[in-house]
C-alpha cells in the first residue's frame, strides 16, 4: 500500500465508500445500477468463452452492488488518473474525456461485448501482447506453497471444478490488493500433456455496506450474469467461495505498459464502453443515465475526479507517514 497511490487506492475501496459520497454529494442522486463498485483500471482483463473465443472487460467484480452509475465513471477515472508518473500520458481532462466517450458510445448505441475476433483490431492486438508467458507462469504457480487446513467444502469445490480423476497439488497463494486478507485455494494438476488450474476465494459483501444499512447481499453472481456480459464458463460463486480457472490468457492489458498516446486512448474508452455495458444490464439504465447526464454540468466528472484524487493522495501520504513511524 505504500508503493504508490493507485496500488494504496485499490487496497482501500472500504475507505472509496466512505469518502464518495461526502465529497461528489451532488452525484449520490444519480440513477442506480448494479455497479461494479470497485472499479479500477487494472480489474479489466482476458478470458476465454464456451466458443474458446478471448474476451476482454471487467473481470473483477467482488464489491459489485447497487450504486448511482456516477461512482463507477469516478472511481475509473481516478484510478487512471493515478496512474501519473508510472507511465500515462495523458491530462486528467483527456482521461475523462476518453472514458465518457467509451461511456456514451455504449449507452447511446447499445450494449456489445468485447469479443477480440473480428472487431477491436487494435484492443486485440494489445491484449495478445499482454498475455503471460505460459513457461513463465507456470513456473510461478508450481511454486506456491503447499496449502495445509483446506476447508471440507473448498476442497470438494476445486475437485469437481477439475477434469474428473485428476490427481492434484494444493496451494496457497497471495494476489490482488484489496483482498487479501481472505482465504485462496488453488489446485494444480499434469492435465493431458499440460497444466491446469483452479481456484477458489472467499467471497464477502461488498464494502459499501460498510457505510450502509442495507442487508449484507452479494451481488457477486447477479452481476456476472448481465445479460450483456459474455460468461467465462468457469468462474462462479458455489456457497461462500468464488471459484475460477487460473491460465496464461486469463490476464490484464496493463495500461502503464502502453507507450503511445493514442494506444493508451484506445484502451480507456474501451473501458468506458465496457462499464456502460455493465450498467445497461440494469432495466431502464439506458433513458434514465442519459436524462440524467442531460441535466448536469459539463465538467462534472473532471471536477469529481480531481476532488476524490487529492483526497487519496492525502489519505495516501498520510499512510506513508504513518508508515515509517
Amino acid at each position: 500500500m505504500t508503493s504508490n497511490p493507485l496500488v494504496f487506492l485499490r487496497a482501500t475501496f472500504y475507505r472509496w465508500a466512505q469518502l464518495w459520497p461526502q465529497l461528489c454529494e451532488s452525484l449520490a442522486d444519480a440513477p442506480e445500477v448494479l455497479a461494479v463498485a470497485d472499479l479500477h483500471i487494472e480489474n479489466f482483463g482476458n478470458w476465454r468463452d464456451l466458443e474458446g473465443r478471448l474476451i476482454w472487460g471487467v473481470n473483477d467484480v467482488d464489491e459489485a452492488h447497487p450504486l448511482p452509475y456516477t461512482s463507477d465513471l469516478v472511481r475509473l477515472a481516478t484510478s487512471a488518473v493515478l496512474l501519473g508518473e508510472r507511465g500515462l500520458k495523458m491530462s486528467l481532462s483527456r482521461v475523462c474525456d476518453a472514458i465518457m466517450l467509451g461511456y456514451m458510445k455504449g449507452l447511446t448505441r447499445g450494449p456489445r461485448p468485447f469479443v477480440l475476433a473480428e472487431r477491436h483490431r487494435k484492443l486485440r492486438k494489445m491484449a495478445l501482447g499482454e498475455l503471460r508467458n505460459p513457461k513463465l507462469f507456470w513456473s510461478r504457480m508450481d511454486a506456491l506453497p503447499t496449502a495445509s487446513d483446506v476447508p471440507a467444502d473448498a476442497l470438494a469445490i476445486l475437485a469437481a471444478a477439475l477434469p474428473a480423476g485428476l490427481s492434484y497439488r494444493l496451494c496457497t497463494r497471495q494476489a490482488g490488493e484489496g483482498s487479501l486478507g481472505r482465504q485462496r485455494f488453488l489446485a494444480l494438476a499434469d492435465y493431458a500433456g499440460g497444466m491446469v488450474a483452479r481456484e477458489v476465494k472467499a467471497v464477502a459483501p461488498s464494502a459499501v455496506l460498510w457505510q450502509s444499512k442495507a442487508p449484507a447481499s452479494i451481488f457477486y453472481q447477479n452481476l456476472l450474469d448481465s445479460p450483456h456480459r459474455v460468461k467465462d464458463p468457469y468462474v462462479h460463486l458455489q456457497d461462500r467461495w468464488i471459484v475460477r480457472r487460473l491460465a496464461p490468457d486469463c490476464s490484464r492489458i496493463d495500461l502503464s505498459a502502453i507507450t503511445a498516446v493514442s494506444d493508451q486512448t484506445v484502451l480507456l474508452k474501451s473501458m468506458g464502453r465496457e462499464t456502460a455495458n455493465i450498467h445497461l444490464g440494469t432495466v431502464g439504465a439506458q433513458e434514465r443515465i442519459l436524462g440524467d447526464l442531460d441535466r448536469r454540468m459539463r465538467y462534472w466528472l473532471e471536477v469529481s475526479v480531481e476532488c476524490m484524487v487529492d483526497a487519496c493522495l492525502k489519505d495516501f501520504g498520510q499512510w506513508r507517514k504513518h508508515m515509517k513511524r
